[in-house]
């Protein structure tokens, strides 16, 4: 299934006659419009996996009906390290299948602060890597306080089988990598882990969490297989496994907030506050109809708390908002065909202020067309502001060209907070999907849509080059880092189905002006 301040003008004026060059220095000094630099395309070149043969491609294509879309490169996410902020690790997906996963996780490593970039491997995910598995996907990476590299993913023996998810480790910023380390390793059929992250704890030495959801058919995980083909009910619990000495050990991987039957929570990603209390950001579904009532769904937003490091978790989420029910995602307005984008929420921490912020897709206000939606919160997580669509998509366009899709938040030294998202805005009725990847700022009061700013990040490109995997499919999530006061998107874009290159990651910088 799938990141404020306002100063009063009768303040400033006082401060005026205050020795004033003193005392407004401290205020901070936000920038009122941003630039965006050419985008340095990432992944592109010869493709890593060209000559393996150890995956059997042709194997796979008869047995699943299989597509395999070489040089597609989805997924990305990107880390920045805390002790040299010239060092960035990315990775992403390679060579996408339509039915799941790609052939391999890659990262991409820069030195010089994104101005180039080398791809390096990463060992033991898939046979294409030295592993025993065929596929892998949801790739995520994280740096410690110390500069050590941490980076996560699924890996499947085929489409939908219940898999592991693996970690490696470097403390080469990413130049080299250990060999993995299973925190889980499914046997029962009818389990599936998804959708993992990986955070290391900016304070506190050692300490790196993993989280995931993990679906399994039914409940009780220890049926025969004519129980797991004649199942009607099922729980997608929220897993968790922790290191506290850096990697060198694993505890065991744990249910921390097991739903009820039929129920389950997807898109887990942990921040750490300034306090130390750990929140791990979700949506959270029920989809068992109840005799009483009819048939009830529910999807929400929410975040659950741990105050020990990751020891206990509440069990008793905070809700930021309800979804639409019936709302599908993104579609192409040409064809029809589903837009993959994922429906994840994304989440960033001002690690200053310990303001906590939160965006995600959804049809509010126009039913079926999607828009980026924000939510914050002031007090830790506790409680959150009402939704707001903020993206900057003009309303004048058709409605189906006002989609808009898979946001990503980041908090900047300075306390902006940057969004970026795709949109449809510059399609017509000529063939193609002219998609563009889009900036969004606001420095005061996020909580009102007219505070946001918007700048052009990248394209447009035709979509419908990408791979496609249940829908035009960039990722279900993409990255971005800040560099003091500047923004680092990475992100996806379709390159071309007929060159054999159906999309290449891409790296860029937005700074103050």
């Amino acid at each position: 299934m799938r990141t404020l301040r306002s100063v009063n003008r009768r303040a400033l004026t006082t401060l005026a006659g205050l020795t004033a060059a003193g005392l407004i220095s401290v205020i901070p000094a936000y920038a009122s419009s941003y630039r965006t630099a050419t985008s340095v395309d990432v992944s592109g070149g010869v493709d890593p996996f060209a000559n393996c043969t150890a995956d059997n491609v042709a194997q796979q294509e008869a047995d699943f009906g299989s597509t395999l879309y070489p040089g597609a490169e989805p997924e990305p996410r990107l880390a920045i390290d805390p002790t040299n902020s010239q060092n960035l690790v990315g990775v992403f997906q390679q060579d996408r299948w339509s039915d799941g996963a790609s052939r391999g996780l890659v990262a991409a490593v820069s030195h010089n602060g994104g101005a180039s970039w080398t791809r390096v491997v990463l060992p033991g995910f898939t046979a294409c890597s030295g592993g025993s598995d065929i596929r892998a996907s949801d790739p995520w990476v994280s740096f410690a306080a110390d500069g050590t590299v941490y980076a996560i993913g699924q890996t499947s023996t085929f489409p939908g089988s219940p898999g592991a998810n693996r970690v490696v480790r470097s403390t080469t910023k990413g130049d080299s990598w250990s060999s993995p380390t299973a925190i889980i390793a499914d046997t029962y059929l009818a389990s599936f882990n998804d959708k993992e992250s990986i955070t290391a704890n900016p304070t506190v030495a050692g300490d790196v969490y993993a989280v995931w959801d993990r679906f399994i058919s039914p409940p009780s995980g220890n049926a025969a297989f004519p129980g797991i083909l004649h199942s009607r009910v099922f729980r997608t619990q929220t897993y968790f496994a922790r290191t506290t000495d850096g990697g060198a050990s694993w505890e065991p991987a744990r249910a921390i907030y097991p739903p009820g039957t039929d129920s389950g929570s997807i898109g887990h990603i942990i921040n750490v506050l300034p306090n130390g209390d750990l929140l791990d950001g979700f949506i959270e579904f029920t989809l068992k109809p109840k005799p009483q009532t009819g048939s009830i769904k529910s999807f929400d937003v929410a975040v659950i708390r741990s105050t020990d490091r990751g020891v206990h978790w509440g069990n008793i989420p905070s809700v930021i908002a309800n979804l639409d029910l019936a709302y599908l995602g993104p579609f192409d307005p040409d064809n029809g065909n589903p837009i993959r984008s994922g429906q994840l929420p994304d989440f960033a921490v001002d690690s200053a202020s310990g303001k906590m912020y939160a965006v995600w897709e959804d049809d509010a206000p126009v039913a079926g067309i999607d828009a980026i939606q924000f939510s914050q919160s002031t007090d830790g997580g506790v409680t959150w502001s009402a939704p707001v669509k903020i993206n900057h998509t003009p309303t004048s366009v058709p409605q189906a060209d006002q989609q808009a899709f898979t946001p990503t938040v980041k908090v900047a030294s300075d306390g902006t907070v940057g969004v970026t998202y795709y949109d449809l805005r510059g399609n017509t009725t000529a063939p193609g999907l002219p998609t563009d990847y889009w900036f969004i700022h606001c420095h005061a009061s996020c909580t009102s849509p007219g505070s946001w700013s918007e700048n052009h990040v990248a394209g447009p490109f035709d979509l419908e080059q990408a791979a496609f995997a249940g829908g035009y499919f960039l990722g279900d999530y993409e990255g971005m880092v800040t560099n003091g006061t500047t923004f680092e998107p990475f992100f996806d874009q379709a390159v071309s189905l007929a060159a054999g290159n159906p999309s290449d990651v891409y790296f860029t910088t937005i700074s103050p002006r």
